[in-house]
């Protein structure tokens, strides 16, 4: 047996756990018509396959339908559930993977204007900043019917046949009831501890009179709020002994903070640039002092770190929930011995971050997660082997270049800078946003495993490619900074790209115009700002960073409202003229009718990328099908076949932002999703 703490199994009551990692409850907003269907089960199915030993479904699976989903949570609350997640569940154990479920009522942290627009219910009155409901105090019969609607969720995956259930208690109703700041109750449910957890605990006899003894169920929970007037570390301790005590919990999976604002979740769930396990030492605390299973997850990124919470005993077992997002093969990989292998999560959060904007998970990283049904994790050979030369070795680049690989083609890549990374390197340039690189120096170490050529300091033009021979030609040269946006002054103004590449130096005063809400604006507002310079960032939208999302956004803001930057929406920059030694920014409105003067040193545009694509159409008129790209068959993962020219000698392909700026992830599925293919 190998002595490795990762992969000792843990016996939790009858259930033998494989080994000691897990994928903790989350909602990766796959549902369809609140049921996990196709999508969500291959998605767990394939990291079950993978070895993980248990895999947590439906972070905040809706119990009643008071609870109406804000992020596309399963409705628990419906009978139809069971077939889903029986099927799931089979998927699940056919790979000897344990299946669980979180199950929740979300309280306040809804709106009342979703689903049957049903009045939002809480222990009190108090609005939750982030979903900004005012709730409705519960009354004793809303109490009694959210204890029997728990119990029928409950009985619902009993019947679905999982392994067991786990109740929220931080943010949601539970917790609500929990914590001082938002239970304003009389006796039973409000007033003393003992009084705040009584609903928890009549949830819980109601779970095991319907359930039994040997049903399984745990608690995710916060044990210390962090915020003045919550629940305190040592209140948490007592709760975390009362939750033992009571004989009707098998396991505790511990969390620290509060989540009623986005600065408040990405403390809890930290992202790029924040600490790595920053609770783990707590969770451990919780452990050394019950002495009681133990589950924990958040932002341990790396398999060291999860050895180490194993090898300490601070858990008996470990949550790697968006590192198996980026990688669902983690375990396989430590099996064989591949460690280095994986694809390391880099804290991007653009999975968290979409479902709280409406849309789906996925992985900036890794195009096939989430889109499991559609794109393979692991590449198929291809039957006949091919030449495939590439130009650009940005992400889009090394992601083809990988593929074509993979597939068993010689690969070629032509990179005009020194080194590979295009734009990410630029972004990594920022130290929160460091661990960017990785998207990079993984490709480049598969790449390199499976002997593709790279040659740098090649500007190739139309003839060094053609002198490749290719058979396929993948042009993934990116874009550079567009910021001709004025109706006077353009050739006054810099980019974001300048400030941040070190060719211009910051300013004393300085506008910069965020006309494309990503990152680039915000990087440079933090450089410049580092400079002691006098910022503001002002942007044509209604929110700052539009592009960022909540979660990612929070390091940004906390750095440079701690400088004073000055933010800006709805106003847009017109013009920019020069007096003196001075810049006069003339400032407009979509809305119509007003102007303003800004007085300024130096003006930065951030208006996205237009494509480099000068030698993408130098190249079209010798390829076979003219640059044309078979969308159906793109979509449908069939090979591209279209010919519009006989005469011509390859097939012709753009990629990432040689075809328009977008972000890391389309460029990325841009490659998988066509070279996968061919």
């Amino acid at each position: 047996m190998t002595a490795d703490p990762l992969l000792q199994p843990f016996q939790l009551k009858h259930l033998t756990l494989k080994n000691r990692l897990m994928i903790t409850s989350h909602e990766p907003a796959y549902p369809e018509d609140g049921m996990p269907k196709e999508r969500y089960r291959a998605y767990h199915a394939e990291r079950a396959r993978a070895g993980v030993a248990l895999t947590m479904t439906a972070g905040s699976a809706s119990v009643s339908r008071d609870s109406p989903p804000v992020f596309n949570n399963i409705l628990a609350w419906k009978d139809e559930v069971v077939g889903w997640m029986k099927a799931l569940t089979d998927a699940c154990h056919d790979h000897g993977c344990a299946v669980m479920i979180q199950l929740t009522h979300l309280g306040r942290r809804t709106r009342w204007d979703k689903a049957d627009w049903l009045p939002v219910v809480s222990a009190g009155h108090e609005r939750e900043p982030s979903h900004r409901a005012f709730p409705k105090r519960a009354e004793d019969w809303d109490i009694a019917r959210i204890i029997t609607d728990y119990a029928d969720a409950a009985e619902r995956m009993k019947a679905a046949g999982l392994d067991g259930i786990e109740l929220e208690a931080y943010g949601h109703l539970m917790d609500q009831f929990w914590s001082p700041l938002t239970n304003d109750l009389d006796a039973p449910y409000g007033g003393s501890l003992e009084n705040r957890l009584r609903f928890t605990f009549d949830v819980l006899e109601a779970i095991r009179e319907r359930c039994g003894a040997e049903f399984l169920v745990g608690v995710r929970y916060t044990a210390d709020e962090d915020v003045p007037g919550g629940l305190t570390k040592q209140d948490g301790l007592e709760i975390s002994h009362r939750l033992k005590d009571s004989g009707m919990v098998d396991f505790l999976n511990v969390v620290r903070g509060h989540i009623d604002t986005d600065a408040a979740l990405t403390d809890v769930i930290p992202v790029q640039g924040m600490r790595s396990a920053p609770h783990l030492d707590f969770a451990g605390e919780v452990r050394a002092a019950t002495r009681f299973p133990t589950f924990h997850a958040a932002k341990i990124q790396d398999v060291a770190t999860a050895r180490h919470a194993i090898a300490s005993g601070k858990l008996d077992m470990v949550g790697m929930t968006r590192a198996h997002m980026a990688d669902p093969h983690i375990v396989a990989k430590i099996m064989r011995g591949e460690e280095d292998r994986i694809r390391p999560c880099v804290g991007a959060n653009y999975c968290l971050d979409r479902i709280y904007q409406g849309g789906m998970a996925l992985c900036l990283h890794n195009p096939a997660t989430g889109r499991e049904l559609e794109q393979p994790h692991e590449i198929a050979r291809a039957e006949s082997r091919r030449k495939v030369v590439i130009v650009g070795a940005g992400p889009a680049g090394l992601e083809a270049a990988r593929v074509a690989a993979c597939r068993g083609h010689e690969v070629i890549v032509h990179e005009a800078a020194p080194q590979a990374g295009g734009q990410v390197r630029l972004t990594a340039l920022t130290p929160r946003r460091a661990e960017m690189m990785q998207l990079i120096q993984w490709r480049l170490s598969e790449c390199d495993r499976m002997g593709v050529t790279i040659r740098y300091n090649s500007v190739a033009d139309a003839g060094t490619v053609r002198d490749d021979a290719p058979d396929v030609v993948i042009v993934a040269t990116g874009g550079l900074p567009h910021t001709e946006v004025l109706a006077d002054g353009n050739d006054l103004v810099v980019s974001a790209w300048d400030i941040l590449s070190g060719d211009v130096k910051p300013g004393e005063s300085v506008l910069i115009y965020d006309d494309a809400g990503d990152y680039p604006a915000l990087q440079a507002a933090e450089l410049i700002s580092g400079s002691g310079a006098r910022v503001e960032l002002m942007t044509r939208d209604r929110n700052v960073s539009s592009e960022v999302m909540a979660m990612s956004l929070t390091p940004a803001m906390r750095l440079l409202q701690a400088r004073d930057v000055t933010f800006t929406v709805t106003w847009k920059l017109d013009a920019v003229r020069r007096e003196g030694n001075r810049l006069i920014a003339e400032i407009g409105s979509d809305y119509g009718g007003v102007q303003r003067e800004r007085v300024v040193d130096q003006v930065v545009v951030n208006h996205g990328t237009r494509p480099l694509d000068e030698l993408y159409f130098d190249l079209r008129a010798g390829s076979t099908n003219l640059g044309e790209v078979d969308y159906d068959a793109l979509i449908e993962g069939r090979r591209q076949e279209l010919l519009r020219n006989a005469d011509g000698r390859y097939q012709l392909f753009r990629i990432g932002d040689a075809v328009a700026a977008r972000n890391t992830h389309a460029a990325v599925y841009d490659a998988l999703r066509l070279l996968k293919a061919v």
